[in-house]
C-alpha cells in the first residue's frame, strides 16, 4: 500500500538541524506521515557491508522503542533508510523513514519511533540503497499495558574488554529473557596493560583500543566501536532491547559530581572530559532524554513492574569518603569520631535532591505490583568488623602496589576471618563466656565500600522509611560479585530485597583471595555469617541474572559461566531466590 511521507514534517521533528549540529540525542519518528514512499522501499538484494557494528534497540515503553546502527563510510554524510515491522519478512511494514548522519554524531544512528502499540514484536533493519548495503535484522518489543502475568529481566554490569571474552552476553542472547537490563561499566577506560588484562587474554587479543586510557572524544568513541565490533555483543544486541544507565568506567573510576579517582590533573580538565564521555554514550547507548547528562528514568511494564532507573554515579554524587584519610600516619590510629560526623552528615548525597524527590514521587504515585529500581552499586548495609575491612585494604594495597598479595598478609587475612566466623558463631548461639573484647571485635563493624550506598547512609534511611507498604526490589552491579540482601531500616519498619549481579568479566574477590574453591568457599561463608543481612555471595564467578517478575512472586536465577578464556563454556544456576 503507498504511503505518504512528509519529508519537511520528519526533517522538522527529527532532524532539527542547524549545519548538522543536532540539538537533541536522538531522530524522532512520531507517527505514519513520517512514512516513505514505494520509491523507498528497500529491495530485496542488498549486501549486509558498511554495518559493521550491527544494531541495536534500547528503551521499550508502551507505546516506543529506539532503534540504532551506526554506518561506515568515507563520506562527510550518508542517508541510511529503515524498517519496523511485525514480521522478520518485512511483508507488514508498521513503520519507515529516512535519516541523514554524520561525523557531528560519528555516524551513528538512533530512531526514536514513537506512537506505536504496545505488547508488540517488532523487527527493524536499516539500508543504504546507493551502497548497495543492509544492516542485519533486529528484534525488539514494546511493553504491555494492563494486567501482566509475567516478564524476565536479565541483569546484567561491569564488561571489561581485557579481562575475558563476552560469554556472558552470548549466553543471555540466547536466554528467554525479555529486556537486558544494564548497570553499567559497559565499557571500561583504562589503557594497554591497565586494570583487567591478564595473561589469559592477551593470546585472544583482547587488549584495549585506543591503547591509551579514553580521555578525548575520539577516544571514547573508539573504545565504544572496539565493544561493539564483538561478535557476542553484537548479537546480544541484535536479539534483546536494552535499558541502560552509565556508572563510573564510562568515563572514569570512581566517578563523583565533579571529579574521578583515575582522573589527575595531567588530563586535562574533568568536566571536558566528562561531556566526551557522555557524548560518545549518548551516541552508542541512546536513552529516552533531551538531555545527554540525564538518565535516570523509568519504564510501566503493565500494572506488574514499575521499573525505576536511576543515576548513582554522577548527577548528584558527593565525592566518596576514604577510611585511609582517618587514620593517623604516625601512630595508624583511626579517629573514628571524625569519621563518623563526615559519614552521617544529613545533607550528604548519592542522588543529589531533584534526583531523590523525583524517586521519591515515582514510587510513591506508582500502583504496579513491583516497584523495581535499576541502579549502579550495593544498597545493602555490608558492615564488617572494622579490623577484617583494614586488612583487606592491606591485600588490595599490595596487590595495586605488586600484582600479588604477600603470604603472610593472605595468612593473616584468613586466621581473622575464621577467629571473627568463630566469635560471630558463638555469638547466635548465645555463648555466655564471650568476653566484653570478644564481642567488641565483632560489633564494632564498618563499611568495606564507601562508594556504594554505605558511604551515604543517611540518604539511604530516608529511602527505605519511604517504601514502607511497598514491595520493593533492588538490582544492582558494580561490586563483580553476586549479592543477595535484605536490606532492613533502622527504624525496623521497612524490608526491601536486594539482588546484585556478577560481572561478565571484571574479576571480583577471587583477585584478591585466589581460585582455591575451598579457600573461595570459606571465604563467602564468611562473609555471609559476619554481615547481617546478606543471604548469598558467589565471590569468584562470572554470569548474569535472570529476574522474573509475576503476580505474586519475584524470583532470581544467578546463572554463571565456567570460562570467560575460552569460547567454549558451561553454564549453570548458582542460586535462586524467591520472595
Amino acid at each position: 500500500m503507498k504511503k505518504q511521507f512528509n519529508r519537511r514534517s520528519f526533517l522538522k521533528r527529527s532532524l532539527l538541524a542547524t549545519g548538522g549540529m543536532l540539538l537533541v540525542p536522538n531522530f524522532i519518528s512520531c507517527s505514519n506521515d513520517d512514512d516513505l514512499v514505494d520509491e523507498f522501499q528497500i529491495p530485496d538484494d542488498l549486501n549486509e557491508t558498511n554495518f559493521d557494528f550491527g544494531v541495536a534497540s534500547f528503551d521499550p515503553t508502551q507505546s516506543q522503542v529506539i532503534i540504532w546502527t551506526r554506518y561506515t563510510t568515507n563520506l562527510p554524510s550518508v542517508s541510511l533508510m529503515w524498517q519496523l515491522a511485525r514480521d522478520s519478512n518485512f511483508e507488514d511494514v508498521v513503520r519507515s523513514g529516512k535519516v541523514v548522519t554524520d561525523s557531528s554524531r560519528d555516524f551513528t544512528v538512533a530512531v526514536e519511533v514513537q506512537n506505536l502499540e504496545s505488547n508488540q514484536k517488532l523487527y527493524y533493519r536499516f539500508a543504504n540503497v546507493q551502497d548497495v548495503s543492509v544492516s542485519v535484522i533486529g528484534e525488539t518489543i514494546t511493553l504491555p499495558r494492563g494486567s501482566v502475568n509475567e516478564v524476565r529481566l536479565g541483569v546484567t554490569s561491569c564488561a571489561n574488554f581485557a579481562a575475558g571474552l563476552f560469554n556472558v552476553y552470548n549466553a543471555m542472547a540466547n536466554s528467554d529473557i525479555d529486556l537486558v537490563i544494564h548497570l553499567g561499566d559497559y565499557i571500561y577506560e583504562y589503557g594497554e596493560n591497565e586494570y583487567g588484562t591478564n595473561v589469559f587474554t592477551e593470546p585472544l587479543g583482547r587488549t584495549h583500543s585506543p591503547v591509551q586510557e579514553t580521555i578525548s572524544l575520539d577516544d571514547y568513541r573508539r573504545r565504544y566501536k572496539q565493544y561493539r565490533e564483538d561478535e557476542d555483543l553484537k548479537l546480544l544486541h541484535q536479539r534483546k532491547p536494552f535499558i541502560c544507565v552509565w556508572d563510573d568506567h564510562e568515563i572514569a573510576n570512581d566517578t563523583y559530581k565533579e571529579g574521578a579517582e583515575n582522573h589527575q590533573e595531567s588530563e586535562g580538565d574533568f568536566e571536558s572530559r566528562k561531556q566526551n564521555a557522555l557524548k560518545a554514550y549518548s551516541e552508542y547507548l541512546p536513552a529516552k532524554t533531551n538531555d545527554i547528562s540525564i538518565i535516570y528514568r523509568s519504564f510501566q511494564i503493565g500494572n506488574l513492574v514499575n521499573l525505576v532507573m536511576l543515576d548513582t554515579r554522577l548527577i548528584g554524587r558527593d565525592k566518596q569518603l576514604n577510611l585511609g584519610s582517618y587514620v593517623d600516619a604516625n601512630t595508624g590510629s583511626f579517629d573514628l569520631a571524625a569519621f563518623q560526623y563526615d559519614w552521617l552528615k544529613p545533607d550528604r548525597t548519592l542522588l543529589g535532591s531533584t534526583q531523590r524527590n523525583w524517586l521519591l514521587n515515582e514510587i510513591g504515585g506508582n500502583a504496579a505490583e513491583w516497584q523495581v529500581i535499576g541502579q549502579q552499586v550495593l544498597m545493602g548495609k555490608m558492615y564488617i568488623p572494622a579490623e577484617l575491612v583494614f586488612l583487606f585494604a592491606t591485600l588490595i594495597a599490595e596487590m595495586d602496589a605488586t600484582g600479588e598479595v604477600s603470604q603472610t598478609t593472605m595468612a593473616t587475612f584468613h586466621q581473622r576471618l575464621t577467629e571473627l566466623s568463630e566469635l560471630k558463631t558463638r555469638a547466635e548461639g548465645n555463648d555466655s563466656t564471650l568476653t566484653t573484647k570478644e564481642l567488641a571485635r565483632i560489633n564494632t563493624v564498618l563499611p568495606y565500600n564507601l562508594d556504594a550506598w554505605d558511604g551515604y547512609p543517611v540518604e539511604r534511611e530516608m529511602l527505605l522509611e519511604s517504601f514502607a507498604n511497598k514491595k520493593v526490589v533492588v538490582l544492582a552491579g558494580d561490586t563483580h560479585n553476586a549479592w543477595y540482601n535484605d536490606i532492613v531500616s533502622n527504624s525496623g519498619n521497612v524490608s526491601i530485597k536486594e539482588f546484585a549481579t556478577a560481572s561478565v568479566t571484571s574479576p571480583g574477590f577471587e583477585k584478591y583471595i585466589g581460585t582455591n574453591p575451598i579457600i573461595v568457599s570459606g571465604f563467602q561463608y564468611a562473609i555471609k555469617l559476619l554481615i547481617d543481612g546478606l543471604n548469598y555471595l558467589n565471590a569468584a564467578k562470572r554470569g548474569y541474572m535472570k529476574v522474573t517478575f509475576t503476580q505474586g512472586t519475584a524470583n532470581s536465577e544467578w546463572i554463571f559461566l565456567d570460562t570467560v578464556f575460552s569460547q567454549e563454556y558451561v553454564e549453570t544456576t548458582g542460586f535462586v531466590a524467591t520472595v
